[in-house]
């Protein structure tokens, strides 16, 4: 009976208090409050963002790239009669890639590598007298097993007046750049243009965007250096003097390079690229006699040139089919001018050589999977033609720096449909009308040769 009389003394009390108080006056202070929850729960997210953007700074964003490969290699020196192969050549490469923005408008990026054949020797010597240690047994020792930086530049973004600019320095990302890529599952192609250089470069790096006056375009400017001419001190002895040189050694020059990049015209659809290079103090042979030279650097100079054009889908919603397949064509050009005494890419004193290049190819879609891609490409090189690739895009050398003619047709997909998980089925067929450019050097002379070399390559890539 109490409990009945509180509660509806309660109620009598509650409802003379609402009686007194008018609706209006209750939702006007309601809205103030909400305001002042709203302008607290502001401030609270600029400080949260504050904390997230400084946090951000102080930290690195890491991601992997692990890829197995099994290929068959054949190698027929028509010449001799002779065949060479391996029909199970079984590979892994690991990319720990890096990337930070410690700053506003600065931003780093890395790239660690480990790449090796399954079962391979680390720290052999040429001569194979001291195989040193298996490749897998390293890691588990007491020993430096290799791990090398394939990139590492950081990048600073700035305007000059109305100029958008940028300025980098460090290892380059100058592998798989544009056109190579596409065969390489890559969406995304390095700095340069693959078709003469491929290859890792450690250079400063200056930028303008010249997009506002031609759409899509820029111009980079590098210079690089590739070869150290360390020297032995002044003795003889590296750790008395380190890196200085004598007068008996200074045809170990530094090989330095400039290089330029740049896109003349980029819509999204169609992209002309072009690239030129300067090569200072290049390789080459120091002529002894008629019979005798050696190996010398600071034996000349070389020129490069390319000058490429992707296309983007065909014509204009024609049909899906088209308008998903890319079609792109590259000339290169190469010269090479040694010095007096020396000779480049033959035993002839002083005689500069050229050579050029074709490199076309399609990729498209190959009506099976969601977003695979069927890649068809052919290189042609004449006598002299040596770009700088260092032999990166194939097991049995640089398809694209062949002396002869090349084709290839590959297959990209997604295994299993995972986007983290691709997959490609490569055949490399090569025709070498010349000494092949395994290393791309200018010592190298090129001499009449008739090899055919087959690659077959089946490829798991995992990303993250």
């Amino acid at each position: 009976m109490k409990k009945n009389i509180i509660t509806l003394s309660l109620a009598a009390a509650v409802t003379t208090s609402f009686a007194n108080t008018s609706i209006e006056t209750k939702l006007s202070d309601l809205e103030k409050e909400i305001k002042t929850l709203k302008s607290q729960l502001v401030k609270s997210n600029k400080k949260l963002n504050k904390v997230k953007a400084h946090s951000a700074g102080d930290n690195i964003k890491l991601g992997v790239e692990f890829r197995n490969t099994f290929e068959t290699l054949k190698y027929e020196d028509n010449f001799n009669n002779k065949t060479y192969e391996n029909s199970s050549l079984l590979t892994s490469r690991l990319y720990l890639n890096m990337a930070a923005a410690p700053a506003k408008n600065l931003m780093f990026k890395g790239k660690l590598a480990i790449y090796n054949t399954w079962g391979s020797h680390v720290f052999a010597d040429y001569s194979g007298t001291d195989k040193g240690l298996k490749s897998w047994s390293a890691s588990s020792k007491a020993t430096d097993t290799l791990m090398r930086i394939k990139e590492a530049y950081f990048v600073y973004k700035f305007k000059s007046g109305n100029q958008p600019m940028a300025f980098s320095i460090g290892r380059r990302p100058a592998s798989n750049g544009f056109l190579a890529n596409m065969r390489e599952n890559e969406p995304n192609s390095g700095s340069p243009l693959a078709h003469i250089t491929n290859m890792e470069v450690n250079g400063a790096m200056l930028k303008l965007n010249l997009n506002r006056f031609v759409e899509g375009s820029y111009t980079k400017f590098v210079l690089g250096r590739a070869h150290t001419g360390e020297g032995y001190g002044v003795y003889g002895k590296p750790e008395e003097f380190p890196f200085a040189q004598t007068d008996t050694d200074k045809e170990d020059e530094n090989v330095d390079f400039f290089v330029v990049p740049g896109v003349a015209y980029n819509d999204g659809q169609y992209q002309v690229m072009y690239q030129w290079a300067h090569i200072f103090n290049t390789k080459g042979k120091k002529l002894i006699s008629k019979e005798k030279s050696v190996d010398a650097v600071d034996a000349g100079e070389a020129d490069l040139f390319s000058v490429g054009l992707k296309v983007d889908g065909i014509g204009d919603e024609i049909n899906d089919f088209l308008d998903e397949t890319t079609m792109f064509a590259s000339l290169g050009f190469s010269k090479y001018n040694p010095k007096d005494g020396y000779a480049l890419l033959s035993n002839e004193d002083g005689v500069s050589k050229s050579g050029n290049s074709i490199w076309v190819g399609a990729i498209m879609p190959d009506n099976i999977t969601d977003n695979g891609k069927i890649g068809i490409e052919y290189n042609h090189g004449s006598k002299y033609w040596t770009p700088m690739t260092w032999a990166e895009d194939t097991s049995t050398g640089s398809k694209i720096a062949v002396k002869g003619d090349a084709f290839e047709l590959y297959w990209n997909t997604n295994f299993f449909g995972s986007e983290n998980l691709t997959s490609q089925i490569r055949y490399t067929h090569i025709n070498h009308d010349y000494t092949p450019n395994i290393n791309c050097a200018g010592w190298v002379a090129s001499d009449d040769a008739d090899i055919t070399s087959k690659n077959l390559r089946f490829a798991i890539t995992y990303k993250y």
